[in-house]
């Protein structure tokens, strides 16, 4: 796969189209979205409900293809790969935050981070000591060996964002991170996003929320499948 990390842009699309056969209604989710995202930028997508948010983040994320348009991500061409492709580009490229913080129950909190790095192959001992290294970054380190029913929802998270890190990924995607989250723990978990990002990690989130918008220094407003406005 060409491309590398010397490539400018974290991300670029242009004229990215999605559509679905509704009965006998096509939809239109995406309609001729393009953008750039450099190294190293914090993006917030937002956008009613409907707007193309969610399918853009898919697309974005490797968990769905585009009917047209491209994608290069770190400067590959994504948009045309097939599933196994995609899957190794997942694993080694990308991170990932949910509003469901989606970590395994039966796992502890310093297994949960360092799932990425089993899947990748990395030494159990290797995947453990990384763990460590981003519990601690994520205010964690007392907490290793517990399961996620022990945690709170602002340490399932705090666990997710470690996870999400593991890779040392070139893109991290937040789906509604604080979502299950009270106003406090939301600015907690802000917070450490935006530490993140000044540690150069780039992130695109999707929310719905303008206050935590306020994060991102960039803001994609999407309307009827369009790209609205970029702030």
């Amino acid at each position: 796969m060409s491309g590398g990390r010397n490539c400018e842009h974290a991300v670029e699309v242009k004229d990215l189209r999605k559509t679905y056969i509704v009965g006998d209604q096509q939809v239109n989710a995406l309609d001729g979205v393009s953008a750039q995202i450099r190294k190293g930028e914090f993006w917030a997508i937002m956008g009613a409900s409907g707007s193309g948010k969610s399918t853009m983040l898919n697309i974005l994320g490797c968990l769905d293809r585009p009917t047209s348009g491209s994608y290069f991500l770190d400067g590959r061409d994504v948009s045309k790969m097939d599933d196994a492709n995609l899957s190794d580009i997942r694993l080694k490229y990308l991170g990932f935050i949910f509003q469901s913080f989606n970590l395994i129950p039966q796992l502890t909190v310093a297994e949960n981070i360092a799932l990425p790095l089993y899947y990748q192959g990395v030494d159990e001992d290797e995947s453990i000591v990384r763990a460590k290294e981003l519990a601690s970054m994520v205010g964690l380190s007392m907490r290793l060996d517990h399961k996620p029913t022990q945690l709170s929802g602002g340490q399932q998270q705090r666990v997710a964002i470690a996870r999400a890190l593991s890779n040392d990924p070139v893109l991290i995607l937040a789906d509604e991170p604080t979502g299950n989250l009270d106003s406090a723990t939301s600015i907690e978990i802000m917070s450490l996003l935006s530490e993140m990002n000044k540690r150069g990690k780039t992130i695109v989130m999707v929310t719905h929320e303008p206050d935590i918008a306020e994060y991102a220094a960039h803001r994609l407003v999407m309307k009827d499948g369009r790209v609205d406005r970029i702030s």
